[in-house]
């Protein structure tokens, strides 16, 4: 009988403990579920903050960022713990300004403002996307010439046509999916920056506490940083692109009307505009950390060729057969993959900045032959933008120039930002915030005070 009652005993012990393995395992198996589920719906959170964000980067901000660090060394990444507060607020409230009223900036501005500065606004942004539109082909045509002998006007043409076919025919949306990831050739420049070596505790004494040297010989590239980062195309696009959203998701029937919005779909536009603008940011930084470590260590100070640029990135393959070579395809798939995702960005932003002000119908979700002006303004753009790089201009300067002038062009858009987004008449309840009001009136003056610097020393031959 005692022998039973043990044996009975440790077959109960032993079945306990298969009750409390299984238990464990399905229990593994739901948080796993769980997680997944959560990632999932992370990534459908995920939409037009992170393709502007990953557009931000693009060639002409590569190409100044890389500059800012071979000229000046650690010197300019002061200005990054300044500008990331403003790039968060000023594109959080361009995409909650489209949330909101189910229009783009261009049409909020015609309704409730001089037209007289919405022409300005406008005449400014299509200027400074047709220029950029012009110096990225021409960066990227530049790139693809350090694998392939082929003459750089066939090159920028090719772009020009692929570009143009790919916004015509096929949908922007599904393609910017596979392109943002491409903006991974980004994580080349922070790998490099480990890989190199780093003065850790000095990096971060020159972003958070030194004190800038302001003089005419670092003004024309703090502009250029300023407007290659909160970039006036980033704002037309970013709120037009959020309307969009909002019809795909039929809280809005069409442009124009009122959408349904919630606080739920404020705060996923919020997270979204986060992690854009901080893979923006933090990339930006480690471009200048990696140029500054490898480009003005070995006394490259002025990149004149897309060639000087990639020399960058070649610590991170040192070692490697034709480590040169694999520099430059690391370096060209990050130029030309956020090339072919910017350019529609740039063209998309004049195309929705035009037709809202003229009253056309708009908007990539629809269909050619409903929205010809539109597109009709996003070929001209790219073609015009095209012929820049046939009248004898230096690619990576003008590059560079693009980015001032972006820098320029955005001081009277912050200001309309700024006014429409504490406008409780045209916002409602969700108007900005304290805090995004005051980081968006931060960057006015900022970026203000930045220009006219810029052209006291012009002015005075500086």
């Amino acid at each position: 009988m005692d022998k039973e009652i043990k044996r009975l005993r440790k077959d109960g012990r032993k079945i306990n403990r298969e009750v409390v393995k299984t238990e464990r395992h399905a229990k593994n198996i739901l948080i796993h579920m769980l997680h997944r589920k959560n990632f999932s719906r992370f990534l459908r959170v995920l939409g037009p903050g992170i393709i502007t964000g990953a557009a931000d980067d693009d060639p002409s901000g590569i190409a100044t960022y890389s500059q800012a660090g071979a000229a000046y060394n650690m010197g300019f990444l002061w200005i990054f713990p300044i500008m990331y507060p403003m790039l968060l607020a000023v594109q959080e409230s361009c995409s909650r300004i489209g949330a909101v009223t189910g229009k783009g900036l261009a049409a909020v501005i015609k309704e409730n403002y001089s037209k007289k500065l919405l022409f300005m606004s406008v005449i400014l942004v299509v200027i400074a996307n047709t220029i950029n539109i012009g110096a990225d082909l021409g960066a990227m045509a530049a790139t693809t010439q350090l694998f392939i002998n082929v003459p750089f006007g066939i090159l920028a043409i090719f772009f020009a046509i692929v570009i143009t076919l790919m916004v015509v025919f096929f949908s922007y949306k599904k393609y910017a999916k596979i392109l943002k990831w491409l903006a991974i050739a980004l994580l080349a420049y922070p790998i490099t920056a480990f890989l190199v070596g780093q003065d850790w505790p000095e990096l971060m004494r020159n972003t958070f506490f030194v004190i800038p040297t302001i003089n005419a010989t670092t003004m024309y590239i703090l502009v250029g940083i300023l407007g290659t980062t909160v970039s006036p195309y980033c704002f037309f696009w970013d709120t037009s692109e959020i309307v969009e959203e909002e019809i795909s998701h039929h809280r809005l029937s069409a442009t124009g009307k009122n959408p349904k919005i919630s606080k739920k779909f404020l705060k996923n536009i919020r997270l979204d505009n986060f992690f854009g603008m901080t893979l923006a940011s933090v990339s930006a930084w480690f471009i200048v950390v990696v140029c500054a470590s490898v480009l003005f260590r070995h006394g490259i100070t002025d990149i004149k060729t897309a060639a000087d640029a990639a020399a960058a990135l070649e610590p991170l393959v040192q070692g490697f057969p034709n480590a040169g070579l694999i520099a430059k395809l690391i370096f060209s798939t990050g130029i030309i993959g956020i090339g072919l995702l910017a350019i529609p960005t740039l063209a998309g932003s004049s195309a929705y900045a035009i037709s809202e002000t003229l009253g056309w119908k708009e908007g990539l979700y629809r269909k050619f032959s409903k929205a010809i002006g539109f597109y009709a303004v996003i070929i001209a753009a790219t073609f015009v933008g095209l012929m820049i790089n046939f009248i004898g201009i230096d690619p990576i300067q003008a590059l560079i120039f693009t980015a001032v002038f972006n820098g320029i062009a955005a001081v009277p858009l912050l200001f309309m930002i700024a006014k429409v987004g504490s406008n409780s008449k045209i916002m409602g309840e969700y108007k900005n915030g304290v805090v995004s009001n005051i980081f968006v009136r931060i960057s006015f003056v900022v970026m203000t005070f930045a220009v006219i610097a810029l052209f006291y020393f012009m002015a005075t031959g500086q």
